[in-house]
């Protein structure tokens, strides 16, 4: 597990004004909405798609290459 620098939003300027960190988090449809079994996932910069646990946002997350979870998916839903 890692934890993400995350990234400034491009409207951001470089004296720390407007800053908006930018990951866009997918809770699965699969996770109920009493709060069980809650996975999350987002596109990351470098081709990486990151892993967390929605109860825990603010904890680290994992990142995998986008087309190794794309790989797990197709295989996960067989």
């Amino acid at each position: 597990m890692t934890t993400r620098n995350w990234r400034k939003s491009s409207y951001s300027n470089g004296e720390g004004g407007m800053c908006v960190e930018v990951a866009t988090w997918r809770k699965s449809r699969h996770s109920d909405t009493e709060g069980g079994s809650c996975v999350e996932v987002a596109p990351l910069e470098g081709s990486l798609t990151g892993v967390r646990d929605s109860k825990i946002p603010n904890s680290p997350h994992l990142e995998f290459p986008a087309s190794r979870w794309t790989l797990f998916l197709s295989s996960a839903s067989r």
